[in-house]
């Protein structure tokens, strides 16, 4: 694990200014990326970082640099992506509905009971919707979408609730990311949805600051969520895509040729993660019950249908008229 601590970013943050402002017969030289992620080391999608930068360094002889920092040391996931529209990091990778804080309209990507699994939701990278979005982000926040990654299906942990219905999350205090239409969800199903960051969250289960969350089954898992939460509810109340988000003037500045193995490099890692996603999430219920977890099989629909009934009617306008129909359709 590579670590840096802030002072050292803000040095190497004014490195990879100066490296930009050189010439560019000097910049093919050599380039420096750093690439900042909020999941723990253990996570595919962090692996999938590593295994860009090993790819990247062997093509390259190491005249491509990308250094990973995993685990929030850079900051939180909007720190990040602060980081990278000004063009002070080069890279992370976080969800659709997160970075709608930079863009509004990127937060239907991530909208509950949208995606029937992760096959559909690739289908979105090839979308007019999608393609308007990506230069709409470019244009206003100075930010690139490269890839669409598969992130997982969300479910629900409780501390010491069974929740089978949504009747049973009246007056519960539900962790979800500081993301509205996640707290318009909860508030569909009369939880009471308390935004808490990421890397704060295991803290606040531990100390009971809020009596449950939701996330896929990895990140369940690497978190160790499992130590301070005794029910597994498996909700597949969304399909999170996350993306590989790039400062665009920092791409545009890369040769096409580097650009191009490092493109090559990142569908590769994604196809990779994508898998290994699939893969851990068809054995990580008999793996987190094995950890003491107990798992409940709810009923879906009755989850289902207050969400369906009022979220995307509340955020059509944001959204674009039809557009949450038209994704679902494809």
């Amino acid at each position: 694990m590579t670590r840096i601590d802030r002072r050292g970013f803000l040095a190497g943050t004014t490195l990879a200014g100066a490296t930009l402002a050189m010439p560019s017969v000097l910049r093919a030289q050599a380039t420096t990326i750093r690439w900042g992620e909020l999941l723990a080391a253990t996570h595919p999608q962090v692996q999938m970082v590593q295994r860009i930068a090993a790819d990247v360094k062997q093509k390259t002889s190491g005249r491509i640099d990308i250094q990973v920092f995993p685990g929030g040391q850079l900051g939180s996931g909007k720190d990040m992506m602060e980081s990278v529209s000004a063009g002070a990091l080069q890279f992370t990778t976080d969800g659709a509905g997160a970075l709608g804080a930079f863009l509004p309209a990127l937060t239907l990507v991530e909208a509950p009971y949208l995606w029937r699994d992760a096959a559909h939701l690739a289908k979105v990278k090839d979308t007019p919707i999608f393609a308007k979005m990506n230069e709409e982000l470019s244009a206003k926040r100075g930010m690139r979408m490269l890839n669409v990654t598969y992130y997982g299906k969300r479910h629900l942990t409780t501390g010491n609730k069974a929740v089978r219905t949504p009747a049973d999350m009246v007056g519960f205090k539900l962790r979800v990311p500081p993301v509205d239409v996640f707290q318009a969800m909860a508030d569909a199903w009369g939880a009471k949805a308390t935004p808490i960051a990421f890397p704060e969250l295991y803290l606040a289960l531990s100390q009971g600051a809020v009596d449950g969350q939701e996330n896929p089954l990895p990140t369940i898992q690497s978190g160790k969520f499992f130590e301070v939460q005794k029910f597994l509810v498996l909700t597949e109340h969304i399909i999170t895509p996350r993306m590989i988000i790039v400062n665009d003037g920092f791409w545009k500045s890369l040769p096409a040729a580097d650009r191009g193995l490092l493109q090559s490099a990142f569908d590769a890692a994604a196809a990779w993660q994508d898998k290994e996603l699939l893969s851990q999430e068809a054995n990580l219920v008999a793996t987190l019950k094995g950890a003491g977890m107990t798992v409940i099989e709810p009923d879906l629909e009755a989850f289902r249908k207050p969400v369906l009934a009022t979220v995307p009617a509340k955020f059509e306008a944001r959204w674009g008229k039809g557009s949450f129909d038209t994704l679902k359709a494809l």
